[in-house]
């Protein structure tokens, strides 16, 4: 392969860009299945210099990266829009996150069941096989079906007994 061109690996990541005796070779994009990219200039299939944005558009810096660090645990999202009101609950850096499939974790590219130790994307196709090392980080990490937040009616809740009020201002 040579010249300019698209290929797309069997992971769904693409890249754009210039090939040289079928490697990456002068300027060229990888785009990742999770809408991130990195954007380089190549010489023999070597990444010489380059920079990557995350899918929500957050540009990774590699000097000052000040993005949740220990003093700063915010989601990128709630830096540049500010944070949800009072009672709103903001799990990952979409909102509404995406609902996990039952028995499954969120593992950021996709949903991993435990049972069969695969990850699968978010439209349910192959991604990889998890090894044990993947598998306990996950397991120990991600988010889970079971741990979903469930929106509760205050007036309707078992948890209030009958002579029980319930202010729901708050909430409203």
């Amino acid at each position: 392969m040579d010249g300019k061109g698209v290929y797309t690996f069997p992971t769904a990541t693409k890249y754009e860009g210039e090939v040289k005796d079928g490697m990456f070779h002068g300027k060229g994009v990888l785009h990742f299945p999770n809408g991130s990219k990195y954007e380089a200039t190549w010489e023999n299939g070597k990444a010489k210099q380059g920079s990557f944005t995350f899918a929500d558009g957050l540009q990774y810096q590699e000097k000052d990266w000040d993005y949740c660090d220990g003093y700063d645990r915010r989601f990128y999202s709630e830096r540049c829009n500010g944070f949800r009101p009072p009672g709103e609950y903001q799990l990952t850096d979409l909102h509404p996150p995406r609902v996990i499939p039952d028995g499954f974790y969120d593992c950021g590219d996709g949903f991993y069941d435990p049972k069969t130790r695969v990850v699968t994307s978010l439209t349910g196709r192959f991604r990889r096989n998890a090894d044990d090392s993947e598998h306990e980080w996950i397991v120990r990490t991600c988010r889970k079906a079971w741990d979903q937040v469930v929106e509760v009616d205050l007036e309707k809740s078992v948890a209030t007994g009958p002579e029980e009020t319930v202010s729901t201002e708050a909430y409203e």
